[in-house]
């Protein structure tokens, strides 16, 4: 086409950035008047930039690298895996096996040559983790064996301290999928609201010092920000402001308003009027996230149909793990179905997926990438965890059903 056209004869429009450098998919808010949750120039301590944020340190979730070597939904099945690829790599030292016996990524590979990697498998290094929405997986939490930490060891204390550290983790920067944002409990993968493209980050209530003492990761400059727009009278805590962030972040509204900024930056929060209740609705969807194992199931109906077939052929029930949204049921395998799912579960997103779609994906049976794993403990079945993965069903479907209520009634507030 441009080859058959002259230039001076072409319409042309003019393209100006903003002040924020952006050239396309411009906006005209007040992104810029909002104060920053999280900024790169504050977490790294920029001399005029001291704590110009709600919160002081944030980062991103681990980057295994190898998430099936050191990920699994089941204790033994982790032992197992993490054992032999710690005996390879000695195998590997002693030239006993080709080095390519082991899928490698740059960073365990650098540790290798340089004489890391030799620590013996130990137990207590296995912990729960945020895998993905609603899913904990056991994690073998060594630092040689991660490759990317970031932050997390420094920001997130295991052990007893855990559940005492409630963490915001969102995704939507530099990502084609609709921005998100869920609390839990560290530590979490990067990948743990991610559908395609960019990382998951995460901004923690406390943070921890070289010697374990554990301060806030709020700052006093945020308690100042809010203290001064409220007034004093309404006694605003670093835990109100940051219940109040969490509600802020699931505001339908404010997600339309700012979904191209929220696409490019860091989310930035506005005072609206009514504190108090902003931050109770924070409270209330922390306590449902967090919380979820211990939520009240939601009364699902369970049918079942035996499959005589795979009964003869002593076999366990063909899993399927499929939604049908229009009929609000799931068919988990060729005997069992749940219905009477209520619509709204499936419009509580966190990405391109619903809550009970992050659970089907993650329980799916699937044939594994890494070649030995396929060979060697391809050993997960759905049936072994069919009554767990109901329970979980039946407890994200009353935390759907809860935090729509409470989007909803964020929609008919007044934020004038």
């Amino acid at each position: 086409w441009l080859s058959h056209q002259k230039l001076s004869e072409l319409k042309i429009d003019q393209i100006v950035p903003d002040a924020r450098r952006v050239w396309i998919d411009q906006t005209t808010n007040n992104w810029g008047d909002l104060i920053a949750v999280v900024d790169k120039e504050v977490k790294a301590g920029k001399r005029g930039r001291s704590d110009q944020a709600i919160f002081k340190k944030f980062t991103n979730g681990l980057q295994t690298k190898k998430d099936e070597w050191i990920y699994d939904l089941g204790l033994a099945g982790l032992e197992t895996k993490v054992q032999h690829f710690l005996h390879t790599v000695t195998e590997i030292r002693e030239g006993k096996v080709p080095f390519d016996t082991l899928k490698w990524d740059r960073e365990i590979e650098r540790r290798f040559r340089s004489g890391g990697l030799s620590s013996p498998f130990q137990r207590g290094k296995i912990l729960l983790a945020s895998a993905r929405p609603f899913v904990k997986k056991w994690l073998y939490y060594d630092d040689e064996l991660i490759s990317v930490q970031f932050q997390t060891r420094a920001l997130l204390p295991f052990g007893s301290e855990v559940a005492s550290n409630p963490t915001l983790a969102f995704h939507g920067m530099s990502s084609t999928q609709p921005f998100a944002a869920l609390a839990l409990t560290p530590p979490f993968d990067i990948c743990s609201l991610k559908t395609g493209n960019g990382s998951s980050f995460g901004a923690p209530r406390y943070r921890y010092t070289k010697s374990g003492e554990r301060i806030d990761n709020i700052t006093d400059w945020a308690l100042t920000q809010f203290t001064a727009h409220y007034g004093k009278p309404a006694k605003i805590s670093k835990d109100d402001i940051f219940a109040y962030v969490y509600a802020v972040l699931h505001d339908p509204i404010y997600r339309e308003t700012y979904a191209l900024n929220l696409k490019r930056e860091f989310p930035r929060i506005p005072f609206y009027p009514n504190f108090p209740q902003w931050r109770d609705w924070g409270q209330a969807l922390l306590k449902l996230h967090i919380g979820y194992e211990s939520v009240t199931p939601w009364p699902l109906t369970r049918s079942d149909v035996p499959d005589t077939r795979a009964a003869a052929a002593g076999m366990a029930p063909k899993a399927a793990l499929k939604a049908d949204k229009s009929a609000g049921t799931i068919t988990l395998d060729s005997e069992t179905t749940l219905s009477g799912i209520p619509p709204e579960c499936w419009d509580y997103k966190l990405g391109n997926r619903s809550g009970l779609e992050w659970i089907l994906d993650q329980y799916k049976e699937k044939t594994p990438k890494d070649p030995t794993i396929r060979a060697k403990f391809n050993t997960y079945r759905f049936a072994d965890y069919k009554e767990v993965v109901i329970d979980l069903l039946t407890r994200v479907t009353r935390v759907s059903v809860e935090t729509m209520a409470v989007t909803d009634a964020m929609k008919a507030i007044s934020r004038g």
